[in-house]
């Protein structure tokens, strides 16, 4: 934040103008790695499905957090 005193210079006000103005954020081409990713969407390896598939009915009936095997 600027002192009182100070003054603010022109070259830094046409910058802080231009920031405000500049489009933020991802850039809306993706990569190629993300465009490689988008085509196996929903595409699950069938042994991570099933390791998934198993870890989940193995953990619904554990009690609580700290519980010990």
């Amino acid at each position: 934040m600027a002192e009182k005193n100070e003054k603010i210079t022109d070259a830094t006000k046409e910058a802080e103008r231009r920031d405000a103005h500049a489009e933020h954020g991802a850039p809306q081409v993706p990569t190629a790695d993300e465009a490689a990713a988008a085509d196996r969407k929903g595409k699950a390896d069938p042994e991570a499905a099933e390791a998934y598939a198993e870890y989940l009915d193995t953990a619904k009936n554990q009690p609580g957090e700290g519980r010990i095997p």
